[in-house]
């Protein structure tokens, strides 16, 4: 599903680490609350295509630009490529960057995400709000 507004943020969650949703490319804005005290994921780029050949090197998408900040402070990136899978019945390859946020206290926050790679591009955009959940909120999450 295509989350354009940051309305379905909190679906599926595991109780551990909080996943941001990454987009198709372009700008998107999202609002989402999360829970304060557990850390985030989300991918800064990343893109899967057809397995090609029999190479052993990790496949990479050439970048022009890839970055992400909270509140204006820059964000440490990390590499991740896959090995072979299958999908769809052809065998893929994965490859994307991808950052962390340690737990936040509660409060606002902005989120800025921007990559590109030749004519693709994304600029997204969360207003994040840390809040401390009971149980019952996060049992509502987990489901």
């Amino acid at each position: 599903m295509e989350d354009t507004t940051g309305e379905h943020a909190h679906w599926r969650q595991s109780s551990d680490v909080w996943f941001l949703a990454g987009t198709y490319g372009g700008r998107v804005v999202r609002r989402c609350t999360v829970p304060a005290g557990r850390p985030l994921f989300f991918p800064v780029f990343n893109t899967q295509r057809a397995a090609l050949g029999f190479s052993i090197q990790p496949w990479r998408m050439p970048t022009s630009r890839a970055e992400a900040h909270l509140n204006g402070l820059p964000l440490p990136l990390l590499e991740a490529a896959s090995k072979r899978f299958w999908a769809g019945g052809l065998p893929r390859v994965a490859w994307g960057l991808w950052s962390t946020l340690d737990p936040l206290i509660p409060g606002n926050y902005v989120l800025s995400v921007k990559a590109q790679s030749g004519n693709f591009w994304v600029d997204t955009t969360y207003h994040l709000e840390a809040v401390s959940f009971d149980q019952d909120d996060r049992d509502e999450t987990e489901s």
